[in-house]
């Protein structure tokens, strides 16, 4: 029997229509050895290009170029500079102990509440998967979300999880992404993973980085 903790966050649009999960999932005993290699890379990064380690790496914000992350305006213009971090983030997180990478992704014509509706579907959908893979195996699991715990959909669904034989511990656990280097991490796999499946004309340069950079997860699923 093992633990496991899933760093999960969200991605995709109303305006595309796509819902997209990401995680980076960590066996625990293997959890000290994954965040150190984290912040190894995060070491360097300070040493190669000044951002801070207490620097968000918003992967909507960080890569498109928006604010000073490193101090050097010329450096922060440059937007082929933020490619290569964020490549080097996820290849990172390839190489983490014990780590794995998934996400799951859903298209659908809904909008508004509709689309929200659809978006806490597909959550649903993605829990009863990992609590039925976590029962396979005899293993236990816990879901460290981003976010404040304002919504509560997640709550919700977890506890739609027949207690008797749920595998996944707990209500879901919430970390702000600006204080959790793992949750910055999934964040940067639900946006790669959203990048993958849209195809936006504009982020061609992002379509491989998933199948590319992270060789042993399997590509974005549709659930």
């Amino acid at each position: 029997m093992a633990a496991r903790i899933f760093y999960i966050d969200d991605s995709g649009a109303e305006s595309t229509g796509y819902v997209v999960y990401g995680w980076a999932e960590v066996d625990i005993a293997q959890w000290s050895k994954a965040l150190r290699r984290w912040l190894d890379f995060r070491k360097r990064l300070y040493t190669d290009a000044g951002i801070p380690a207490d620097y968000e790496l918003h992967a909507t914000q960080f890569i498109p170029g928006r604010g000073e992350p490193s101090g050097n305006r010329a450096w922060d213009r440059r937007k082929k500079n933020r490619a290569q971090v964020a490549q080097n983030a996820l290849a990172t997180i390839a190489a983490m102990p014990g780590t794995f990478a998934g996400a799951v992704y859903r298209h659908t014509p809904k909008r508004g509440r509709a689309y929200h509706g659809e978006r806490a579907a597909v959550y649903e959908a993605l829990l009863a998967d990992l609590d039925a893979r976590l029962g396979a195996t005899g293993d236990h699991g816990v879901i460290v979300m981003d976010g404040d715990g304002s919504d509560p959909t997640y709550q919700r669904e977890h506890r739609k999880l027949k207690l008797a034989t749920r595998h996944i511990v707990e209500d879901p656990w919430f970390l702000g992404s600006n204080t959790s280097q793992p949750v910055q991490a999934a964040d940067l796999l639900a946006y790669t993973a959203y990048q993958a499946v849209q195809r936006h004309e504009g982020k061609r340069f992002m379509w491989d980085w998933w199948a590319r950079l992270l060789p042993a997860a399997d590509p974005p699923r549709k659930i």
